[in-house]
């Protein structure tokens, strides 16, 4: 029986969805790393990003920023945060997924707000709005468009990362490769397989419904028209 045969046997068992440590366990710790990461960095990342592109400093802080927390290697966090007063589990796991979920959300905040419309700027400071107005009620509205890009990239990518957890005893569906790697290829090769299936089907599904969701806040006039273009280009 091959790999593929095995992780289609061992998915079949209902037992592995059910029982303590099972597959639904393992998807809810998931799913709790993923959503307190990315909830960390929107935190961090969206204020720094807005206020820097309502004021029109600091492109090249948010370049470095971005650079340095791209440079630091995820796996090498996890190694070094369960060796500070964090210690293991779930806690430095979520640390080190939002320091990775930043640059995505820091770079779209920025640039959604630097790519309001001057002329928008000038007609909302002709009418006495306030510096603080102007972000709150013109440029955030019109940059919601690139928040929910940062937003959608960011929580793929912590989604898709989150399976190294197991590293450190932090949960997730991680865990099922870990355990599968634990009895040995010839064994748990089919384990592996399945809960690298798992991973990769959970991350496509956020992908595709936090596509869905940016297009429904998207307002309708800031839409990519992207039919139309593609329409337009192919004429």
């Amino acid at each position: 029986m091959n790999a593929i045969d095995q992780a289609i046997l061992w998915l079949n068992d209902p037992l592995n969805w059910t029982n303590p440590g099972g597959i639904l366990d393992r998807l809810g710790e998931h799913l709790w790393i993923s959503f307190a990461a990315v909830l960390i960095g929107c935190l961090v990342a969206w204020p720094i990003g807005l206020w820097l592109g309502h004021t029109g400093r600091g492109g090249g802080v948010v370049v470095l920023i971005s650079n340095v927390t791209l440079a630091i290697p995820t796996v090498a966090l996890l190694t070094i945060l369960p060796l500070t007063p964090l210690g293991f589990g779930q806690r430095p796991v979520i640390l080190a997924l939002a320091v990775f979920a930043v640059p995505p959300l820091l770079a779209n905040a920025y640039t959604g707000v630097r790519q309001v419309d001057p002329e928008a700027r000038d007609a909302a400071r002709g009418m006495g709005l306030s510096g603080r107005q102007l972000l709150t009620r013109v440029e955030l509205p019109l940059a919601v468009p690139y928040l929910a890009t940062g937003f959608r990239t960011a929580s793929v990518q912590v989604v898709a990362t989150a399976a190294l957890a197991s590293f450190v005893n932090g949960g997730g569906l991680g865990q099922i490769i870990s355990a599968g790697f634990g009895l040995g290829m010839s064994v748990g090769g089919g384990q592996i397989l399945a809960g690298a299936l798992l991973v990769a089907l959970l991350a496509l599904g956020i992908e595709g419904l936090l596509a869905l969701a940016e297009r429904a806040l998207t307002p309708r006039p800031l839409r990519r028209p992207g039919r139309f273009r593609r329409r337009a280009a192919t004429a």
